[in-house]
């Protein structure tokens, strides 16, 4: 009876509840596209590191946990020393430049050592550096701008002419040669650091402890890449986390306030048909599970249609931007659930509390 009575005020009142329940899905739609992004951003970092090939990283002292964000502030003579240590195969320099338009990380490559990485690169199309405005791209970056080898491509507010198109996955994106790099940013024979293969995974931990060993490199940061791996996490990264909760915040406080005024106009409209119910006997704790029915009611719709719309994007952003990884996790479409639906019943307490607490005569009275 009670179920019957609560969707049929809702059938009665379809424009506020259409409303009601787009608020709810904005708010779940909005916390999992966030997540998916941001988490997306996170692992597609993860696979590149993994896809370069190396073992080891070496990074002056003080640098910052994430390589891409570290500065290029160490002498490239240290590749020479590292190349001295027993079982090290490869010492590739690397400078890794923070682009912001667009959002990218920029590598400043030795080609001929970053290639003793294993996989070297196999171009699709066009070859190695020509020139110093050359400038190599994955093939996600070139499909979805429509470029080709001979195109001329912006970075860092200079044009370069695409020479070479390779498969994605190792490191960046964009590749422009190492003293290129080093010209454009103002420093002289100074690199980020050295991405280090050795000859066999087992001589890892010696190779490491045999570097900081070295008289004047005791204070460097050398990382494996399961270590360098394992940092990579939300807590590691500046801003992540607050970004996140920010924008649960934001969409919390919107299905909120949704949620009470749609409940709070539902309460006042329904005064007497509240008297009625009380009149027949109806206790309070009967009125307020009448309003908190609804209020479910409406949350798990818009929780529902927030899931499909956050799925439905998600696959339209990989479309049409195939570099882009989009994460998805079942944790986190509980978790939205579980945000939505308290939100939505903190939003009804108030006037679920107020249409119980009418007196009947008052009730029956109102006009």
């Amino acid at each position: 009876m009670i179920n019957k009575m609560v969707v049929s005020n809702l059938v009665h009142r379809p424009i506020r509840s259409l409303i009601t329940m787009s608020a709810i899905a904005l708010e779940v739609a909005m916390i999992l596209l966030v997540v998916a992004i941001f988490y997306g951003y996170l692992n597609g970092s993860k696979e590149s590191q993994r896809g370069v090939g190396w073992d080891l990283t070496v990074a002056p002292p003080g640098s910052s946990a994430l390589m891409t964000l570290s500065g290029a502030s160490i002498s490239v003579k240290v590749g020479d020393v590292l190349r001295r240590v027993p079982h090290v195969v490869v010492a590739a320099p690397v400078i890794w430049q923070f682009s912001q338009k667009p959002l990218e990380i920029v590598y400043g490559i030795d080609l001929d050592s970053y290639d003793q990485l294993p996989p070297r690169f196999r171009y699709l199309s066009g070859g190695p550096f020509q020139g110093p405005n050359d400038v190599i791209v994955d093939d996600y970056y070139a499909g979805m701008n429509h470029k080709k080898v001979g195109d001329t491509v912006p970075i860092l507010n200079h044009d370069f002419r695409i020479c070479g198109i390779v498969p994605h996955g190792k490191g960046g994106r964009k590749f422009l040669s190492l003293g290129t790099m080093q010209d454009m940013i103002g420093v002289d024979r100074k690199v980020s650091g050295f991405y280090v293969k050795v000859d066999d995974p087992a001589s890892i931990g010696t190779v490491s402890k045999s570097i900081t060993e070295i008289p004047g490199m005791e204070k460097y940061s050398v990382r494996s890449m399961e270590e360098y791996l394992s940092m990579m996490t939300p807590e590691n990264l500046p801003g992540f986390n607050v970004a996140i909760e920010i924008v649960i915040g934001v969409a919390v406080v919107v299905g909120f306030l949704v949620i009470f005024q749609s409940m709070y106009t539902a309460v006042m409209e329904r005064t007497r048909e509240i008297g009625i119910l009380k009149s027949m006997g109806a206790s309070k704790l009967y009125i307020v599970n009448v309003v908190m029915r609804e209020t479910m009611l409406l949350a798990m719709v818009g929780i529902g249609a927030g899931i499909l719309i956050s799925l439905a994007t998600r696959r339209v952003i990989m479309f049409e931007r195939p570099v882009q990884q989009m994460f998805w996790s079942n944790l986190w479409v509980l978790r939205a659930t579980v945000i939505a639906i308290a939100g939505a019943l903190a939003g009804a307490m108030y006037p679920a509390v107020k249409a119980a607490r009418r007196d009947p005569i008052d009730a029956l009275a109102y006009e």
